[in-house]
């Protein structure tokens, strides 16, 4: 069982959810939560061992973490350590499945434990990120916020 599991519905079929997700990662994500505040772009390189990666206006590159599956359009998962330090990665694994004219998106995230006496708080703070980020997402995914808006 994971340590943190939260499942969201989005009206879009599998295909475009996960790509969404995926392709489009930079869309969807709110600029005020990235490392620099005002990134030229944020993407995820699409394969095992790709990137997800900040890139500044001057090219500098800050790396939130690193995919570890790519099975399109229903899994990618991650090492994730947006604000952390890499050592205290934890894992994502997100599933999209299609359910109810759209898709049940079903987001597992492990490895609070390991980070000791911080690890309930952090998994408590992440589960609220996600939620709030879900938001955003389902937004671009269902078309009521378009790429290029200010995020």
């Amino acid at each position: 069982m994971s340590e943190l599991a939260l499942e969201f519905h989005v009206r879009a079929e599998p295909a475009h959810a996960f790509a969404t997700w995926t392709e489009r990662f930079g869309s969807w994500w709110p600029r005020a939560k990235t490392v620099s505040g005002a990134p030229a772009s944020v993407r995820m390189e699409p394969q095992v061992g790709g990137r997800i990666v900040e890139t500044d206006a001057d090219g500098t590159e800050h790396v939130w973490g690193t995919v570890t599956r790519w099975e399109p359009p229903h899994t990618v998962g991650f090492r994730w350590h947006l604000f952390f330090d890499p050592a205290e990665a934890t894992d994502v694994l997100i599933t999209f499945t299609t359910a109810d004219g759209g898709t049940r998106i079903m987001l597992e995230q492990d490895g609070f434990a390991r980070l000791g006496a911080a690890g309930d708080q952090r998994r408590q703070d992440t589960g609220g990120a996600w939620t709030f980020l879900f938001g955003e997402y389902a937004a671009v995914a269902e078309g009521r916020t378009h790429e290029g808006d200010d995020r």
